[in-house]
C-alpha cells in the first residue's frame, strides 16, 4: 500500500489516472469510490488545495474520457465531480488548515446535513422520488418471483421514507472513508504510524453530543421518519468513528492480539447495522463519559 501511495504522488498523471480509473471501476465494484476519493484527498493534504483542486479538473477530465469510452457518456464524471471528489478536496482542504481530524468530521456530519435539507427543499415530496429511482429494482424483484407485486409496494413505499437521511448518511461516511484512507497513506509515507494517534484521539465537540441527545429525545416524542430521524442518521457515521476510535485506544491500552480487532470489523459487516448502531452509541457516550480515560489501564496493571 506505500507503494501505491507513492505512484500517487509522483504527480498529477499518476494521481489523476488512480482517481479516475477508481472512480470508473466503482461503478461495478462501489467499494473502489473511497479509493478514488482517498488520492484527491492523499494529493490535497500533503500538496495544499491549488493543487488538490487541479488534480480534481484533470482527474474529472479523466472520467469523461474514459466515461464515453466505458458506457457512451461524459455525464458520470460530473456526479463524482459534485457528490465525491468536491466534497473530499473541501474536507481535505479543512484537515490540512486545522490539523484536527475532530473538526473534519464534524464538517463531514455538517455537509451531510446540508445536503438533507437541500432534498427536502428541492424536491416536493422526496419519498416518491426515491420510490421513483428504485423503480428498476422494485420491477426486477417482482419480474423474478423473489416479491408479489403489492408486497412489493408497500415494501419500497416503506424504504423510500427512509433513503434521504440514509443517502446523505452513505455520503458522509464515504467522503470519510476517502479521507481517512488518503491521510492514512500519507502518514505511510511521511510519518509512519502517525494516523493511528491522529485516529485513537478523535473526540467529537460536545455541540454534537448536544445535538445527538436533542435528536433522540425529538424521535422519542414523535416517533417515525421525517427530518428529525434523517438528521440523526446523518450523524451516525461520526459517532460510530468516535466508537471506533475508543475500542482502538482501548486495545491498544490493554495490550490487546490484533485478531480483536479483525474479529470486530468482521461483526460490523455481518451485523450490519445492528453493530454500528451499538459502536455509534458508544462513540456518543464518549462524548460526555470520556470512557477511553475511565477505562484506560493504570499504571502497573496486568490487566
Amino acid at each position: 500500500m506505500k507503494a501505491f501511495a507513492s505512484f500517487i504522488m509522483r504527480g498529477y498523471p499518476q494521481a489523476a489516472l488512480v482517481a479516475a480509473t477508481g472512480a470508473i471501476l466503482s461503478l461495478l465494484l462501489p467499494l473502489l469510490g473511497p479509493v478514488s476519493g482517498a488520492a484527491i484527498a492523499l494529493f490535497t493534504l500533503r500538496r495544499g488545495g491549488r493543487d488538490g483542486a487541479l488534480l480534481v479538473a484533470l482527474a474529472t477530465l479523466g472520467v469523461a474520457f474514459l466515461g464515453a469510452l466505458a458506457v457512451g457518456s461524459p455525464w458520470p464524471a460530473l456526479g463524482t465531480l459534485l457528490i465525491l471528489w468536491l466534497p473530499l478536496w473541501v474536507l481535505a482542504a479543512l484537515l490540512r488548515a486545522t490539523r484536527s481530524i475532530s473538526f473534519t468530521v464534524a464538517g463531514a456530519g455538517l455537509a451531510g446535513i446540508l445536503v438533507v435539507l437541500a432534498i427536502r427543499l428541492l424536491v416536493a415530496d422526496p419519498a416518491a422520488g426515491w420510490v421513483e429511482l428504485m423503480g428498476p429494482v422494485r420491477d426486477a424483484l417482482v419480474r423474478d418471483g423473489v416479491v408479489q407485486s403489492q408486497a412489493a409496494d408497500a415494501l419500497f413505499a416503506a424504504i423510500a421514507r427512509w433513503m434521504t437521511g440514509a443517502f446523505a448518511a452513505a455520503l458522509v461516511l464515504q467522503w470519510l472513508l476517502g479521507l481517512f484512507i488518503g491521510r492514512w497513506w500519507q502518514a505511510l509515507l511521511y510519518n509512519p504510524g502517525g494516523f493511528g494517534q491522529e485516529f485513537r484521539a478523535l473526540r467529537l465537540h460536545r455541540v454534537l453530543g448536544v445535538a445527538g441527545m436533542v435528536l433522540l429525545l425529538l424521535i422519542a416524542l414523535v416517533p417515525g421518519p421525517g427530518l428529525i430521524p434523517d438528521l440523526l442518521i446523518v450523524l451516525l457515521p461520526a459517532y460510530l468513528l468516535q466508537g471506533l476510535a475508543v475500542i482502538h485506544q482501548l486495545h491498544q491500552d490493554r495490550g490487546l492480539n490484533p485478531a480483536w480487532l479483525v474479529g470486530l470489523y468482521i461483526l460490523l459487516v455481518l451485523f450490519m447495522p445492528h453493530a454500528e448502531l451499538l459502536v455509534a452509541c458508544l462513540g456518543l457516550v464518549d462524548i460526555w463519559a470520556d470512557v477511553r480515560t475511565r477505562l484506560a489501564r493504570t499504571p502497573g496493571s496486568n490487566t
